[in-house]
């Protein structure tokens, strides 16, 4: 069954509503994160918290991120881009340039973009071999496996929005002088290629789904739900976790 066609759709919330259980969730998980930090509570450092965002282009992977961060102090939560490798990250294995960026625990990271480049763009397009992303999804699954077992909170997002949306948020930003820079020609030509990621997501969401790191697929076409919706998704695997360790929250 499709991962993405079977997304739990967006409930039926006003902008109003939506904006006030977003303002919910960040106080939420503002106090979560003084727990981690040692600043409330028993004053104890936590785990790390890393949060991964994948998803379509105009998919809503910036404003939900901005939400997300938004009630945090920023000396404590690194939010990191990843676009291409570079000309030295090449010579090294895919995983490496991903490592420093890594909260230690107390800390959080939001990557923007990950290691899943290797199996969807660099796939795509052909800029890694059939072998080489083959072999990515196991390498993936160990590597979160390593870090969970270490004791991190992994909680990864696919942020999905429909062709008619993603059309129509491409739209709005070529008309909008100060959002043009977000839209660009290698955007529209993806667009013309999307059967070919779905498939790359898909096989992506079944191979690299464990139980210690789920997906958690996001429908994007409504921004407001979107944005409440992920900072939640945060707050529940942070609760669950300090739970299971004996945690007060």
């Amino acid at each position: 069954m499709s991962r993405l066609g079977s997304a739990a759709p967006p409930i039926e919330i006003s902008k109003k509503k939506a904006i006030a259980r977003l303002e919910e969730a960040q106080h939420r998980l503002l106090r979560l994160r003084l727990i981690l930090g040692g600043q409330y509570g028993e004053k104890k450092i936590g785990p790390p918290l890393c949060c991964v965002f994948e998803g379509w282009d105009a998919s809503g992977k910036g404003g939900a991120i901005k939400r997300l961060v938004a009630p945090l102090d920023p000396r404590f939560c690194r939010v990191s881009q990843f676009a291409a490798p570079d000309y030295d990250e090449k010579r090294h294995h895919f995983l490496w340039r991903f490592w420093p960026k890594l909260p230690g625990w107390g800390g959080m990271a939001v990557f923007d973009r990950s290691w899943y480049g290797r199996v969807l763009v660099e796939r795509v397009e052909g800029f890694a071999t059939q072998e080489q992303w083959q072999r990515a999804y196991n390498e993936i699954v160990e590597f979160e496996r390593t870090l969970v077992a270490e004791g991190m909170i992994m909680v990864k997002f696919w942020m999905h929005v429909s062709l008619d949306e993603q059309q129509k948020r491409f739209e709005d930003r070529q008309d909008d002088p100060l959002r043009q820079w977000k839209l660009t020609d290698e955007d529209w030509r993806n667009r013309e290629k999307r059967p070919a990621y779905e498939e790359a997501v898909e096989e992506m969401l079944e191979r690299c789904d464990p139980t210690w790191a789920p997906w958690h697929v996001i429908e994007g076409d409504d921004k407001h739900y979107a944005r409440f919706a992920v900072v939640e998704a945060v707050c529940d695997a942070v609760e669950a976790e300090l739970k299971k360790r004996g945690r007060e929250v």
